[in-house]
């Protein structure tokens, strides 16, 4: 009877821990299967409080770093209707629904890949704490992606000269050991 109770205790455990730690696994598949962005490739673990997942119709997803990215992705791929799309929460970090997040648009704060920040939060509270501390105003999805639109020239721009300027450092760095 003993062995009986510590083999139910031990499977009890190992389904709460499962149970428990469904949700932290799911987050790490979604960084496993897209562990970069595909625009601009940068690390969607690093970047996980504004990474974005799309699922869309054909039973194809896609992971972006940003809103910006994932803009991207959806006006590439206009033949396909997404079904879901997930950001990760400013504060947490788990992937929450796009849409029914309380997003903050902060006009004068840099965001990932864009000069305006846009920022999902699974709650007002959340939202409402950021934009007391830092800023901001609240915003649908829909304005956070029309935004995102609206912006992409700029953001494009800015990034090509970042760019532009890290390749020239680097070009001069390398230059210099040439030569040294």
């Amino acid at each position: 009877m003993k062995r009986l109770t510590h083999c139910l205790t031990l499977v009890l455990f190992l389904g709460l821990t499962f149970c428990m730690t469904g949700g932290a696994w799911a987050q790490q598949e979604d960084i496993q299967n897209h562990p970069s962005c595909p625009f601009c490739g940068m690390d969607r673990e690093k970047f996980a409080h504004s990474r974005v997942l799309v699922a869309y119709d054909d039973d194809s997803e896609s992971g972006a770093c940003s809103l910006h990215c994932a803009a991207l992705d959806m006006a590439v791929n206009m033949n396909k209707a997404p079904q879901a799309i997930k950001v990760g929460d400013y504060n947490t970090k788990e992937l929450i629904d796009a849409e029914s997040a309380t997003w903050v648009i902060v006009p004068d704060s840099p965001g990932v890949m864009t000069r305006r920040a846009k920022w999902a939060f699974k709650d007002k509270a959340g939202a409402e704490k950021f934009i007391q501390e830092k800023g901001g105003n609240p915003v649908t999805f829909e304005e956070a992606l029309k935004a995102t639109y609206e912006d992409m020239y700029e953001d494009t721009r800015m990034i090509r000269e970042k760019r532009k300027q890290m390749h020239m450092k680097d070009k001069g760095q390398h230059s210099q050991h040439d030569h040294g």
